[in-house]
């Protein structure tokens, strides 16, 4: 017993993974966003419609979600580390590749596919690895590597507000690529796998072992883990895509409309660690209702300002839920299926995810082409986000302590 202390003692010092997986996150996820920020120029200069630009982002997140079930996969058989530096070297090339595109499918093709692909290799293997190294302070843990996808709004997507202003999309994109590779491939050194001693301990002290993987993405707990996971992604990725554009409509100038997408990533990181310390008190479970029927309320209240302030106000709220909600997801999957299988469950639900992540930007676009107007998209947005909550409900009851689901040896 003494020694299973000392050893959960030591993992919980390894915060040097959690700094670089915050790291990587962030640019990962803030390559991929910084479209919502060159839409208007590209659109002007091209002659590209939005609903065409904003399906890259659609195949983005399709191909991230595709991606992210076997990233995760080979995370489990090879360890991260080997993962992450495919996605990095990919990240980077992706970005610019799409910067010299010529045409709008070959747009799509390079930063929509590709960068999807990379993405896909940071988000479920990292989150996985850092919550397989956590026992004590897991949801922390894990929030504070979420909360890099928090700080890209606040890094990248001004970054490129400023590099678009002094120079063309693409010059601006194609730093952001080099970039990428100069900040990422250092901090891929960081990254170690986890130990899996503590479920063998669990499972030879009581003669079991773990549920193998097609049994449990068959289970209950994935079942309702995964279609939450994509009911909220599907409320928020529009807000967060479009509310740029609905700013500018608004009258707003571009830089400033840029500082509220910067003003929900501020917010999303006080969420993150905010929800990560309660979860960790009350249980990840609760926190997570908590926070969707906050994301839902909040993106329908878009809809009902057209000032700096407002839209100030209302991203305080909706980056504070939908950023503190997303971590909890590998939370409650470590809960459920412990360390051995992780990576390859999480990518799974990250796939599922990805479906929402998708419908976002493609069916706002597409409704703002037809109307004229995001009205519609934000109204859908409070009845998905609903409806996320009423799914998050019939989530199965944690096992005691949070002990992986397991079965009989033998």
């Amino acid at each position: 017993m003494d020694t299973t202390r000392h050893s959960a003692a030591g993992i919980d010092r390894n915060w040097s993974i959690v700094a670089a997986g915050a790291l990587m996150t962030c640019v990962a996820l803030g390559v991929l966003f910084s479209l919502a920020v060159f839409l208007e120029p590209m659109s002007a200069d091209t002659g590209w419609s939005r609903g065409g630009i904003s399906t890259a982002m659609t195949l983005a997140f399709l191909s991230m979600g595709v991606a992210g079930f076997g990233w995760g996969a080979l995370s489990d058989r090879y360890g991260p580390r080997v993962v992450v530096a495919a996605g990095t070297v990919l990240l980077g090339l992706s970005a610019v590749l799409a910067s010299r595109a010529t045409s709008l499918i070959g747009f799509q093709l390079t930063f929509g596919v590709m960068t999807g692909i990379a993405a896909g290799s940071f988000f479920a293997p990292i989150m996985a690895n850092t919550a397989s190294w956590f026992d004590r302070h897991r949801s922390l843990a894990v929030s504070l590597v979420s909360a890099g996808m928090g700080v890209a709004p606040m890094t990248i997507a001004p970054l490129a507000a400023w590099l678009v202003t002094h120079h063309d999309w693409r010059t601006s994109q194609l730093i952001i690529g080099i970039g990428a590779w100069v900040v990422l491939l250092p901090a891929v050194c960081f990254i170690r796998a986890a130990p899996r001693t503590a479920d063998d301990h669990v499972a030879s002290a009581a003669g079991m072992q773990p549920v193998p993987v097609g049994q449990a993405l068959r289970s209950r707990a994935f079942l309702v883990l995964a279609a939450t996971y994509f009911a909220c992604c599907a409320t928020h990725s529009g807000p967060i895509f479009h509310t740029v554009s609905y700013a500018i409509g608004c009258g707003l100038p571009t830089f400033a409309a840029v500082t509220i997408y910067s003003m929900e990533g501020a917010a999303g990181l006080g969420g993150r660690l905010l929800f990560g310390v309660l979860a960790d008190r009350v249980g990840a479970k609760r926190v997570l209702i908590a926070g969707l029927v906050i994301q839902a309320l909040a993106a329908a209240s878009y809809m009902l300002v057209n000032q700096l302030g407002g839209f100030y106000a209302v991203a305080i709220v909706f980056g504070m839920a939908y950023g503190g909600v997303m971590p909890l997801y590998a939370v409650l999957a470590r809960n459920y299926f412990g360390v051995r299988i992780l990576g390859t469950v999480l990518g799974a639900a990250t796939m599922v995810s990805s479906l929402g992540m998708a419908l976002g930007p493609m069916v706002g676009g597409w409704l703002y082409d037809k109307t004229g107007s995001y009205a519609w998209m934000y109204s859908g947005s409070l009845v998905v986000g609903l409806g996320a909550v009423a799914i998050a409900l019939s989530f199965p009851r944690v096992r005691q302590g949070g002990a992986p689901v397991m079965q009989p040896a033998g």
